[in-house]
């Protein structure tokens, strides 16, 4: 699949218009580049007034000398967008048909060069849902959804359909803990309301990244976005009544500390092609997922969404909740599973005459107190037990090849130029051979599953050491990140944090 490639990034103190500067670039997103900008500008006579539009004021003056106005610097969020796709229609709206909404953060200014779209925010040290680990306390959840859906009535009512909604679309105020919309991708403007037949994609949007930060214990939460996520509710006033039976359920399971995921598009890729999923399939099993769609393929990213979603599903089809299973016959349901998915994937590729191809590995956990781990490709998981950090798994690798036949050290197989060649993948071939370990888990034991954004930039060292000192998996999985980023963030990176009571 073809994709846009990314601009060069804004050098910092370089000017923008008339009126800005650079300080830095602070956030990349898929198909985003976030910065921060002020309005220091040495290089013209005088001071703009953003009050009154006063354009004399000398730079030595503290206030405008028109308005009085006080000429403090200001700092505003610049969002930068280059896909043409992206650009239509935003500046329609924003410029022409908005009404205000306090829960979309409007634009401040806007302005083109051939390349790119500017998007200028006022600037109030907003922090990026982005930046946020899953899970999330169910009413969490649930707020956010039902602010969104209000966000979406309202752009309906304006007109407006929205090309997707992602988590790069979300700012917390630091101060209020609200969450506010921001930076859309506008699809179509109707020159009235959305017809009501065209009112269901953002609900599926929306309920596909409520999943994401939905905790695997609340089942009934994850049951209504599950099948949101699959058109039933058509508008978000039936996804609205849905939300609140469960608010005046007073709905507030048990929120599952033990569990926490992130997955991001790094500082190179464009696009994340790395999925990830979770999935309590009784009181004695779940199921954890992370796949990373093959960057050289067509459709990496459709690759990877369909193994965790195959996987989730021919896993929960075969098992029987009120059943108890051995070792013996978990290990194979889960190898059906994962060998269906695969197939499915493979069909599908051909089907559409697609080239398409996936990693992925993946915990079945049995009562705490079992691991079946599965794995093909280069996704790998590992068991950190006692501070230390054991890789369980084992690469499908060129270099990996060459390791197991004395050609290679692990640290020069590491950085070999042929790292990223697989001998194995998802979905390239019918009836793979699936690699399926166990282990006999021990209290405090944690299984990190992660894409190889994470570990071809962290070395398994620095892993341990973010995972040994803290007992906050939402705090260990955003400072896994913050190190690939470190690192690199030459790739997609995806891993989860499943520790053990």
């Amino acid at each position: 699949m073809g994709k846009t490639i990314r601009p060069s990034p804004l050098q910092e103190s370089s000017y923008l218009s008339e009126y800005y500067t650079v300080e830095g670039l602070i956030r990349y997103a898929e198909s985003r580049m976030f910065y921060i900008i002020n309005d220091h500008r040495p290089d013209r006579p005088t001071k703009y007034c953003w009050d009154c539009g006063n354009d004399t004021t000398p730079h030595s003056a503290s206030h405008c000398s028109k308005c009085n106005a006080p000429m403090r610097l200001r700092k505003f969020l610049l969002s930068v967008r280059w896909e043409d796709n992206q650009k239509k229609g935003f500046s329609d709206f924003f410029l022409k048909k908005n009404e205000p909404h306090d829960a979309i953060l409007a634009p401040f200014d806007m302005f083109t060069d051939r390349h790119s779209m500017y998007i200028v925010y006022d600037w109030d040290n907003y922090e990026f849902l982005l930046d946020e680990s899953s899970p999330w306390p169910a009413k969490n959840v649930l707020h956010l959804g039902q602010r969104m859906l209000g966000v979406i009535a309202h752009l309906h009512m304006n007109g407006v359909s929205l090309q997707n909604i992602g988590i790069h679309n979300f700012l917390i105020n630091p101060t209020t803990q609200d969450i506010l919309f921001f930076d859309p991708v506008i699809s179509k403007i109707h020159p009235t309301r959305v017809p009501e037949a065209d009112r269901d994609r953002e609900i599926s949007f929306l309920s596909a990244m409520l999943q994401r930060f939905s905790s695997i214990s609340a089942q009934h939460l994850n049951q209504l976005l599950e099948v949101a996520a699959e058109g039933q509710y058509t508008n978000s006033y039936d996804m609205g009544r849905a939300i609140e039976g469960l608010i005046k359920e007073d709905y507030s399971p048990t929120f599952n500390k033990y569990a926490s995921a992130m997955s991001d598009v790094g500082l190179v890729r464009v696009l994340n092609e790395d999925n990830w999923g979770w999935l309590e399939l009784s009181e004695e099993l779940k199921l954890y997922v992370v796949a990373d769609g093959m960057g050289g393929h067509d459709a990496g990213e459709v690759a990877s969404s369909m193994a965790v979603s195959l996987l989730c599903s021919e896993s929960r089809s075969r098992i029987m909740k009120d059943v108890h299973y051995s070792l013996e016959e978990l290990e194979q349901i889960f190898n059906t599973s994962f060998q269906c998915a695969n197939n499915s994937i493979k069909d599908f590729s051909e089907r559409n005459g697609s080239d398409m191809g996936t990693t992925m590995v993946a915990a079945l956990i049995l009562n705490d107190q079992n691991a079946l781990i599965a794995n093909v490709g280069d996704s790998r998981a590992y068991l950190h037990r006692g501070g230390h950090l054991y890789q369980v798994s084992k690469d499908h690798s060129f270099v990996q090849k060459m390791v197991d036949q004395n050609q290679l050290t692990p640290e020069e197989a590491r950085h070999h130029p042929h790292s990223n060649i697989l001998m194995r993948t998802v979905g390239t071939e019918r009836d793979i051979k699936i690699d399926i370990f166990r282990i006999q888990l021990e209290s405090n034991d944690t299984i990190l599953l992660c894409s190889d954004g994470l570990w071809g930039e962290v070395e398994d060292h620095e892993m341990q050491q973010i995972i040994s000192t803290t007992d906050d998996l939402r705090l260990s999985a955003r400072k896994l990140l913050d190190a690939s980023h470190l690192g690199g963030g030459k790739d997609n990176v995806t891993h989860i944090l499943v520790q053990i009571p």
